[in-house]
């Protein structure tokens, strides 16, 4: 009888015997899922009731009117207005008195956002953001932090200070402790970004590479990761190999970054399997060990094409090895 099932259902669903008995499988604990709650319902439930009789709506209704009603309500209930500012109780506890100043969110600290009156998270957010290479280049940018309040953004926004710009304000304001605002005279340095130049990208660190838009700290350390375990760039077209790089960070490298040293060349005729797979291009430890036996049997390699003879090796994985090999 299993065996009649199960050679339906191989014929039915064209799958092998073994894959037959797992749908099975399947088919039977599916319809135990699908049955489990009626089995419940019916059958196991009315095991565990007791003989008490349940609670009318009456009595519950006058359950209900002896408990006191309490008068404040708490904090998880409370619903935030347009205009407030959802700060946690840690960040009342540990955030210092607001004092309003010009800043730029490229540069502030989070402990300048906090005395800014941006909470904690907040703030931590915006440095996270940062990190991954994200810029403000515009006032409204702030906004597209999650969940920054847009109150909050009014009371900022003038006093923001980004490249080629400057603030509304030309006072900052510090809370006493009656809470009455102090009107301070505060002076303000314009920041101007610096104009990137275009660079030799084989010879670039990670402080001009980070002077692009688009590309943080951690995306040029990647960068230069990549470069030095290829050896150097020999062509613009390898930076989409990079992970990572959106189109802007990767319009910018093509514009300024420039391709001007050469790669450092492995000599293949006298290299080991070991170097060979060190080569982000050479990957392929039995290919490595293929052109290091065909090399120990036939000489050595006079030039690429006498490469062609290896059989497993296509020509498109030969002409990115190419540039990096040295005969």
């Amino acid at each position: 009888m299993l065996r009649k099932i199960l050679y339906k259902i191989q014929d039915f669903l064209g799958i092998s015997p073994k894959e037959s008995r797992g749908a099975l499988v399947l088919i039977i604990l599916s319809f135990g899922l699908i049955w489990t709650p009626t089995v419940f319902k019916w059958w196991v439930l009315p095991l565990f009731q007791s003989d008490t009789v349940p609670f009318t709506i009456e009595q519950l209704d006058s359950t209900a009117a002896l408990i006191p009603k309490s008068g404040s309500s708490s904090n998880t209930d409370r619903n935030f207005s347009e205009n407030e500012v959802p700060y946690s109780r840690d960040d009342e506890k540990s955030a210092p008195p607001t004092r309003f100043f010009a800043f730029d969110p490229n540069t502030a600290s989070t402990a300048e956002l906090q005395e800014l009156g941006v909470p904690r998270f907040l703030a931590q957010r915006i440095q996270k953001y940062r990190e991954k290479g994200g810029k403000f280049r515009k006032n409204e940018d702030l906004k597209k932090i999650y969940d920054f309040p847009p109150a909050l953004y009014n009371q900022l926004e003038g006093y923001i200070v980004l490249p080629g710009s400057g603030p509304k304000f030309a006072e900052s304001e510090t809370r006493s402790d009656e809470g009455t605002p102090t009107p301070t005279l505060r002076e303000f340095k314009t920041f101007t970004r610096p104009v990137p130049t275009a660079f030799d990208i084989n010879t670039a660190d990670t402080t001009q590479l980070a002077e692009l838009r688009g590309i943080g700290s951690k995306l040029s350390a990647r960068i230069v990761k990549f470069r030095d375990a290829l050896g150097g760039f020999y062509s613009t077209e390898q930076y989409p190999e990079i992970f990572g790089l959106d189109s802007l960070a990767l319009s910018e490298l093509r514009r300024y970054a420039r391709v001007q040293s050469p790669p450092t060349k492995i000599p293949i005729n006298t290299a080991t399997v070991q170097e060979l797979n060190r080569h982000p291009y050479f990957r392929n430890r039995k290919l490595n060990e293929v052109i290091v036996r065909y090399r120990e049997q036939h000489g050595p390699f006079a030039s690429a094409e006498a490469m062609k003879e290896i059989r497993i090796l296509d020509e498109a994985t030969l002409r990115k090895m190419v540039p990096y090999l040295a005969f």
